[in-house]
């Protein structure tokens, strides 16, 4: 499948970092090393309690340790390369047929929250090939269907290893879906992800890096 697909809405690579508990140490090694000039829109979901007083925090806290912007998502926000959008406590974050950000309010009810199938389904849909996921320790077994979506849709998946997971739950059952492409240590996955990126607008020709 051509990363410039017509059909395709969003016209750049996105990277979503999906992630539960141990989440602020793996999203912090990962964003660390990711360089200024990203040629991606970057999307975070991590499970957050949903009484949680202070939708910023875990965007503040990521903003001091990754020389790309952060900032917590709004909904309609526009996808920009170099811009991380973390999804904010009690709300689920999608990706439009539009290429923007949705949040829809979740229930009192599962699925975990924020969710990380509907996030990589969504984005598979919308993004196809140019769409890259990195499952990140967690507990649990979010982001299972939406890696499957993300195949079905030509994007890449890789994943945390065991040895240097907190909990090894997500990056587990991502991998036993045998649809990850790659599997790395925490130290390896930013260069992993820089690689991939390069590749994905190498096929591109340089376009399709704008919304």
């Amino acid at each position: 499948m051509d990363v410039l697909d017509a059909h395709l809405p969003v016209r750049l690579p996105v990277l979503a970092l999906v992630t539960s508990a141990g989440g602020l140490a793996a999203l912090t090694a990962v964003l660390a090393g990711l360089p200024a000039d990203l040629p991606a829109a970057v999307l975070v979901v991590q499970h957050q309690d949903p009484e949680r007083r202070q939708p910023d925090a875990l965007a503040a806290l990521l903003d001091g340790r990754t020389p790309l912007s952060v900032r917590v998502a709004r909904d309609g926000d526009r996808l920009e390369p170099g811009v991380v959008l973390v999804a904010p406590p009690a709300t689920h974050m999608i990706v439009t047929s539009t290429s923007a950000i949705g949040l829809i309010e979740t229930g009192a009810l599962p699925p975990a929250r924020p969710s990380a199938d509907l996030l990589l389904a969504t984005l598979a849909v919308t993004c196809g090939p140019r769409s890259l996921a990195v499952v990140l320790t967690g507990k649990g077994h979010d982001a299972q269907a939406g890696i499957r979506a993300m195949h079905r849709c030509g994007a890449t998946v890789l994943a945390q290893d065991e040895a240097t997971a907190e909990h090894f739950g997500m990056p587990g059952s991502a991998i036993a879906t045998g649809l990850v492409q790659a599997v790395h240590p925490l130290d390896g996955l930013a260069a992993a992800i820089v690689e991939h990126l390069d590749r994905t607008v190498q096929r591109a020709g340089g376009q399709g890096t704008t919304g």
